[in-house]
């Protein structure tokens, strides 16, 4: 599967170097596309919301894309078309639908709060049921995610909580924060090489591997504990969000080259699982424990195993006794290599267990190796360990 998804690979790393501190978002972006849900940035002008999903839907070839930034005053037909006047002639209201939202599959809308009442139930209808009613008929339309833009929240009152619930995935975007990607940005603006691409049947393949993957049963209860210390904080999340979010995990593990959903993916549930700002943090600080709970067991379980394998070392320094624990250091040292880059920010504790391990992989060696050279003084002799293996000495 690896080698399918390298197209994927390839193009969120492209993006990672054009578009500096920017990790979380193009990774969300990817995920959106993968699931076909809907994403929502929030942040001031100038953090490359726009930006970055243009240079998307140019990386996919193929797509059809419509962006457009919302006002007041922003008419259906800015979104939807404007009417055919040989059809009004005959007495039918239709749209001349070519090129806008309802044929695209890829949506950029800046500004989404600005949506007024004249567009809001046609586009959240669009949103929600991939429908459009023209002229009274509902058409199916081919969108599979809509990138939203905002430079703030919507204001209570405003009748825009059902479109602000119509994004699944939720992130605050701010200026570039470290210095030196600063500056990097000023230099290296517009000297980017070829950018890589897919094609739209790359896509389709991609979101059915999406659809394929499995889901533990661990994950489920790991959400239903979630959800259950989210209502005992008076934050509840629908039903359908929920629901929805499994695309999402599923989309996080396929990105991350897994056929199984993993505890630690529902991690992506914080921008997934609040209503309300000041639920924010709350939601965040529920969701990464029990994603990083995941991550403390399996690297415990490796230590302890490992701390266990060396002092049974202690108990029988056998040769026979030896060759088996180094043949289990060996594969507690192949799972730490596996747990890399699977928990966010616990790369520096895995490597630091790894050191250990094969320090302590070192001694075991030196141990058994020590008597069977002075063993051994006067010829050579072969020892055959328990996997097999036979060594000279």
């Amino acid at each position: 599967m690896e080698n399918n998804l390298s197209k994927l690979d390839d193009i969120k790393n492209a993006l990672n170097v054009k578009f500096y501190e920017r990790e979380a978002e193009i990774e969300a972006i990817l995920i959106a596309i993968l699931s076909r849900q809907h994403l929502l940035m929030i942040g001031p002008s100038g953090t490359a919301k726009s930006a970055l999903a243009v240079e998307l839907a140019k990386m996919i070839q193929g797509t059809k894309y419509f962006q457009w930034l919302l006002t007041r005053f922003s008419t259906p037909e800015e979104l939807f078309g404007p009417l055919s006047l040989k059809d009004l002639e005959q007495g039918v209201y239709k749209r001349n639908t070519a090129s806008k939202m309802p044929e695209v599959h890829v949506v950029f809308l800046d500004e989404i709060f600005k949506a007024n009442s004249a567009i809001l139930n046609s586009l959240l209808t669009i949103i929600n049921e991939r429908i459009f009613y023209n002229d009274g008929s509902p058409i199916p339309v081919p969108l599979m995610s809509v990138i939203g833009a905002s430079n703030e929240y919507p204001e209570e009152g405003e009748g825009l909580e059902a479109l602000f619930d119509r994004f699944l995935l939720r992130y605050e975007v701010d200026y570039i924060a470290d210095d030196t990607n600063f500056t990097s940005m000023m230099k290296n603006a517009g000297k980017h090489g070829q950018m890589p691409t897919m094609t739209m049947e790359d896509l389709i393949h991609f979101q059915f591997l999406t659809d394929m993957v499995t889901i533990q049963d661990e994950v489920y209860s790991a959400i239903a504990k979630i959800r259950k210390e989210l209502r005992d904080e008076g934050i509840r999340p629908s039903d359908r969000r929920f629901k929805q979010s499994l695309s999402v995990l599923q989309a996080r593990a396929l990105i991350r080259k897994r056929q199984v959903v993993s505890v630690e993916d529902v991690v992506i549930l914080e921008n997934a699982l609040w209503e309300t700002i000041d639920q924010k943090d709350t939601v965040s600080f529920i969701v990464r424990r029990h994603a990083e709970d995941t991550a403390i067991r399996a690297i415990d379980s490796i230590q302890n195993e490992a701390n266990e394998v060396f002092n049974s070392i202690k108990q029988d320094n056998s040769i026979e006794a030896g060759m088996e624990a180094i043949q289990k250091m060996k594969a507690l040292e192949a799972d730490l290599n596996k747990l890399k880059g699977c928990y966010e920010g616990r790369d520096v504790e895995i490597d630091a267990l790894l050191i250990k391990v094969k320090s302590m992989q070192q001694e075991i060696l030196n141990a058994i190796l020590e008597p069977m050279y002075y063993g051994t003084l006067h010829g050579k002799k072969e020892i055959e360990g328990s996997s097999g293996i036979h060594y000279k000495m």
